[in-house]
């Protein structure tokens, strides 16, 4: 093994700008980001993160991967990444909704137009590549076209007889257990795939218990290939599934209790679990001459979830953020919830909890066309990319609440008490369809396309005494795009673009006469990358422009159980920003690199008009006032020391505080976390391997190395911490 080239391919990926050694298209990438030349000059923004850049530090949370993308913005929630929360370039991150997520060019989400909250998510860990675009160069994919969007790359169908383990322990009760095999003969190509993870959790749950996570995932492909004198054709059936049980909650502490043990969980959570399962079915043909590609999916994904947490207290008009802000004026209530008094006390309040599950089914399936022509007319050269796609999803969701009571420290049922609380179905029926033309003059690359997305949606309440609330809506909307890239010489260019961007309303989102119910702005950018060989340098400055941005209550970023499912307008809002990314390999001696690489994102955002909203994130907004949780400075440090048998990587990232609500309450509402702040954090992974040759490979991490314990958010209920330091050791054989 070349142990410099190794190194530089390491660096490289460490900025997404990984080679694609296999010429061949892949079915499972969204675009193969050209490295035939020194420079890229594909226009817009594009970042690789590839096999080996993923195997650095093995990490199973797609928020720690994504730490190494510029213009990446993430709420933590849970401490493993079980339900991310990510944004691109300011928008907001909850349930990372309003970016476009993808798995293997598809359409992964739950419902991604009917209710887009990603509360399901692929396993980082079985993926062997992501992809992220931002800008211009997200205008193939939607419905979100607003901030860009994240591809997940499966394992391939390999060419000849492949396969691995990797088994890992850890702290916490941490296990993993992941091997897959795939072989061709002849045309025919198959691969296995299967992994398991699981953890006892790291906190500490109140009269005791496990606070974590199982999850399983399984894989199967079929492929099939006809290789002909003027064309190739490849068919491919994808099937998969995947199931989580996990003991979480959005429960979190006060403040004063986080001060004396952040890991710590009340009594009234315990019996909160989310119980989850997953399938997927995708056919794809692919058919490949020499200037022309078509790629035909056909896909069905369906979801059901059921979690059960804690909704709130009953007897009182205060709510969980209420009592957890202030545990003192509703010292009974937090009394009840952390277990130290009964629900029932003889001569005063009963103080019965609710207990909500949250069930819910979704499907989404559809068929969609892409592909790739390239041309020379005019005495220019043309690639144009096109296509369409006729998706459906649907939510149905069947939540219900049972009356629990707190008996000597534990949370128990209260028998025949369910009732349910929502019954309503939502679904879209969307026609996308694309076309970009990227023009080459000289040495400008000019993009010119445009993405039509048509939408019919329905909303119907299921409860029998509501039958007539129900609401059909059509959107037609059209997001022109213009993004280019001039070469100034062999080692450097410019970028720039502009595009339309879009965010689609939920079904039941009330249709207001002469005004759009949707998510709306222009978003600009502009920059240069430079590339000699030696050092890697990419800086973008960005622009979105909301004529009308929207938020929808949550139950994962709201904690108001009488504002969920509603979408609140905040008018016009200003998001800019830069993102950079540096990365270079230094040659210590000739057997040692260090490859280095940095990242560095700066955002700011502005309310542009004065309003008052009961949504609890914003209350009186002044003209100026920042959106929350969003960071004005991020920066991530990759740096390591590379042998040829050996390897040692460390990962340090900074996050500056973020604020916890745009405004301030104002006369008739108070807004509980009004002036609080989510404080600035460092985190250091760690990780090493050592490669045994033939015999495969030791590695070994330590996440969070500094022990970082501030508090990562206050949503929904409470103050919530990240992951403690956790010590892991793994053995990896591939052949």
């Amino acid at each position: 093994m070349n142990y410099s080239k190794l190194a530089l391919a390491v660096s490289i990926a460490a900025l997404g700008f990984n080679a694609v050694a296999d010429e061949k298209k892949s079915l499972e990438h969204i675009q193969i980001i050209s490295h035939h030349d020194k420079l890229r000059t594909e226009a817009g923004s594009a970042t690789l993160i590839g096999e080996e850049q993923l195997e650095e530090f093995e990490f199973d949370d797609i928020h720690r991967v994504l730490s190494q993308v510029p213009g990446v913005n993430i709420r933590e929630e849970d401490g493993f990444g079980l339900r991310p929360n990510i944004g691109f370039r300011g928008v907001t991150p909850e349930r990372s909704k309003k970016i476009t997520i993808l798995e293997d060019g598809v359409l992964i989400g739950p419902a991604p137009y009917s209710a887009p909250a990603a509360y399901y998510f692929p396993v980082t860990t079985r993926m062997t590549a992501v992809e992220v675009f931002k800008g211009p160069a997200a205008i193939k994919y939607g419905p979100q076209t607003v901030a860009g969007t994240l591809n997940l790359v499966s394992r391939q169908v390999p060419d000849y007889a492949t396969g691995g383990i990797d088994l890992a322990v850890g702290g916490d009760g941490y296990n993993k257990a992941h091997g897959y095999y795939g072989d061709r003969q002849g045309n025919f190509g198959f691969l296995v795939e299967g992994l398991h993870l699981e953890s006892d959790g790291f906190k500490e749950l109140d009269g005791g218990g496990d606070t974590g996570f199982e999850k399983d995932d399984f894989l199967v492909k079929l492929d099939y290939q006809l290789d002909g004198e003027r064309f190739d054709q490849r068919f491919e059936l994808k099937l998969s599934y995947a199931d989580e049980l996990s003991d979480e909650t959005y429960l979190g502490l006060t403040d004063s209790d986080y001060a004396q043990n952040p890991y710590r969980r009340y009594a009234a959570s315990q019996p909160a679990q989310m119980d989850t399962k997953h399938t997927q079915a995708m056919f794809t043909y692919q058919l490949s001459a020499q200037d022309f590609d078509l790629t035909t999916r056909v896909y069905r994904n369906d979801y059901e979830r059921a979690w059960l947490k804690l909704n709130g207290v009953g007897n009182t008009s205060a709510s969980l953020s209420d009592i957890l802000a202030s545990p003192e004026e509703f010292a009974e209530q937090y009394q009840v919830i952390t277990g130290e008094r009964n629900s029932v006390v003889a001569g005063e309040t009963t103080y019965y909890l609710t207990m909500g599950t949250n069930d819910r089914e979704y499907y989404s399936q559809g068929i969609q066309v892409d592909g790739n022509w390239r041309t020379a007319l005019f005495g220019m050269d043309h690639k144009v990319s096109f296509g369409v796609r006729f998706h459906q999803d649907e939510i149905e969701r069947n939540h219900f609440e049972d009356t629990y009571a707190m008996v000597d420290g534990f949370n128990t049922k209260v028998a025949d008490t369910r009732h349910f609380t929502t019954e309503n179905t939502e679904s879209t029926d969307a026609w996308s369809v694309y076309l970009e033309d990227q023009v080459t003059l000289g040495q400008l690359t000019l993009g010119v396309g445009v993405r039509g997305e048509l939408m019919d949606m329905e909303y119907q309440n299921d409860k029998p005494d509501l039958a007539d609330d129900y609401q059909q809506k059509t959107t037609r909307i059209w997001l022109p795009g213009v993004s280019g890239f001039y070469q100034l010489n062999e080692d450097s260019g410019l970028l720039f673009g502009v595009h339309q961007g879009f965010v689609p309303s939920s079904p039941a989102a009330p249709v207001r006469a002469g005004e759009d119910d949707f998510e709306k702005s222009v978003n600009y950018e502009f920059g240069g990358r430079f590339n000699d060989g030696v050092t890697r340098f990419e800086v973008i400055g960005f622009f979105n422009d909301y004529s009308n941005l929207i938020e929808s209550c949550g139950q994962s970023n709201c904690g108001s159980q009488g504002q969920l499912d509603r979408e609140f307008s905040g008018g016009e809002v200003d998001v800019w920003g830069v993102e950079s990314q540096l990365a270079q390999t230094y040659p210590l001696n000739l057997h040692l690199d260090i490859p280095m690489s940095l990242t560095y994102t700066y955002t700011q955002s502005e309310f542009k008009e004065e309003l008052f909203s009961e949504f609890v994130q914003w209350g009186h907004i002044r003209k100026g006032d920042r959106l929350p949780y969003l960071p004005t400075h991020q920066a991530t440090l990759s740096i390591g020391l590379a042998h040829q048998d050996w390897a040692l990587d460390m990962l340090v990232k900074y996050v500056s505080d973020m604020p916890e609500t745009a405004g301030v309450g104002y006369e008739g509402f108070e807004l509980a976390l009004a002036g609080e702040e989510v404080p600035a954090t460092t985190v250091v992974d760690l990780a090493a391997h050592y490669e045994l040759g033939q015999y495969g490979r030791l590695y070994a991490k330590v996440d969070n190395l500094l022990d970082q314990d501030k508090i990562i958010s206050r949503r929904p209920y409470g103050a919530r911490p990240g992951k403690p330091r956790t010590l892991s050791i793994g053995y990896k054989y591939q052949f």
